[in-house]
């Protein structure tokens, strides 16, 4: 039975990719800043439970010891999404993740999967593979990036396996309550005859959290394909299909206010990921 430790475990993906681990028959390490929000959650009882603020990181502990020597490190937590402008993802999250992880790699852990982002590619359109150059232009992406070439320096004198996984957009319950579909089953609930949206014409990639948990894991688990792996379903969609394709499966009727918001400037119209790799991990089970 692998001893997994999975960081931001009471986070949107987090939540998820721990109960996926239980029905994985793993042992769950599970960490996040609040034991009060953890106690919340319906596997608290079937899991090792550990606090840890990484505002509060203290390079004189063993974490690696701490956590109870885990075979495997998730590493999901990351602070202030989604607000992917702020200067705090370059000035406190990257060195106190860099810290923590370095830290757990210096006292022994041998596998490690940290979860990055789409945004890494910046503003390339089309289908996106791990091979292309990245070139990140917010804040968050730009750390995340940085946190990923640390590590893979880290990987030429110490003994550990890094899988770094591209998430690209998911839905599903307990995301942000900002999140486009939140916000359109909120207008559904209240009975609003008309939702406010962009253009809807963005062209993207997305998964039902379940899925991204579940993939997640297998890519954790396998020991075949490391690197940078998309996590991703490979196929383009528009926003506007998304959402319609939501109130056909619920049912629903809204009228689509199309165009009340402006397009993000953070990202690209169109482009999606290339699930090859993943899919290669899929197939070897």
């Amino acid at each position: 039975m692998k001893n997994v430790l999975v960081t931001g475990a009471t986070g949107f993906i987090g939540n998820y990719v721990v109960e996926e681990l239980l029905h994985s028959n793993c042992r769950v390490i599970a960490s996040s800043s609040l034991r009060e929000k953890a106690r919340l959650k319906a596997w608290f009882d079937k899991v090792d439970y550990k606090a840890l603020d990484f505002s509060e990181f203290d390079s004189a502990i063993d974490y690696f010891n701490f956590f109870g020597k885990p075979d495997i490190l998730i590493h999901l937590a990351w602070e202030g999404l989604p607000n992917y402008k702020a200067s705090f993802h370059l000035e406190q999250n990257l060195p106190r993740h860099f810290a923590f992880l370095e830290n757990m790699i210096q006292h022994g852990l041998k596998s490690l999967t940290v979860t990055g982002t789409c945004f890494e590619y910046g503003m390339q359109e089309g289908c996106l593979t791990e091979e292309m150059e990245v070139n990140p232009t917010n804040p968050y992406a730009i750390a995340k990036n940085r946190l990923r070439e640390k590590l893979q320096q880290l990987e030429i004198n110490h003994a550990f396996i890094l899988r770094w996984v591209r998430l690209f957009y998911m839905y599903g319950e307990g995301q942000n309550p900002n999140a486009l579909l939140s916000q359109l089953g909120k207008a559904l609930t209240n009975k609003e005859t008309v939702f406010n949206m962009s253009g809807g014409e963005q062209v993207r990639d997305f998964l039902p959290v379940e899925k991204v948990a579940e993939y997640i894991v297998k890519i954790a688990l396998q020991e075949n394909v490391k690197g940078i792996i998309n996590c991703c379903s490979g196929k383009p969609v528009t926003v506007r299909q998304l959402v319609e394709e939501y109130l056909q499966m619920n049912n629903k009727t809204i009228q689509l206010n199309l165009g009340y918001y402006p397009y993000p400037d953070y990202e690209p119209m169109r482009f999606w990921g290339d699930n090859t790799k993943l899919k290669s991990i899929l197939e070897d089970e």
